[in-house]
């Protein structure tokens, strides 16, 4: 029996050690997630875990790299939760057509595509084919509240 794209992200939501029910906070005066016919764009989400940025600071000096990519999977699992929400479910997501992955990168960190890799990983193992994507990964002098990763995403649904 096939499992569903819910159990797989409450069973990555367990092995992350968080949980990404209820409301997703943003700041700002924007919405979290929009949708135009089949497309749903979703802002820039940080590593925000309830009112906490779990991972804060430069990559590739307070910040490893694999804690960059822990960053990016929560990012991610933020991003399908507000699918969920703006859809009904995500047996409706169709394709994720777009990922966009910003790094708060120290001055000779080159590694923002593996960085981004972590949240690539987490739409391929819930959504399977309907998660492979394009993506950009742009290392960037800062982001909001000191986040070491934030990422966008554009979805389509069915």
């Amino acid at each position: 029996m096939e499992t569903s794209k819910s159990s797989k992200f409450n069973q990555i939501a367990t092995t992350l050690g968080h949980t990404f029910e209820g409301e997703i906070k943003i700041g700002g005066n924007y919405v979290s997630a929009i949708q135009n016919d089949k497309e749903i764009y979703i802002s820039g989400q940080i590593p925000r875990v309830g009112n906490t940025v779990v991972v804060t600071g430069r990559v590739g000096s307070e910040v490893t790299l694999a804690e960059a990519q822990m960053a990016a999977k929560i990012c991610v699992m933020r991003a399908l939760a507000l699918l969920a929400q703006t859809l009904g479910s995500l047996d409706r997501v169709k394709r994720i057509l777009r990922m966009n992955v910003y790094v708060q990168s120290a001055e000779n960190f080159t590694q923002q595509s593996e960085v981004a890799d972590g949240a690539s990983e987490v739409l391929y193992a819930i959504l399977g084919e309907a998660g492979v994507h394009t993506r950009t990964s742009v290392g960037v002098y800062q982001l909001p509240k000191n986040a070491a990763v934030e990422l966008d995403l554009i979805a389509i649904a069915d």
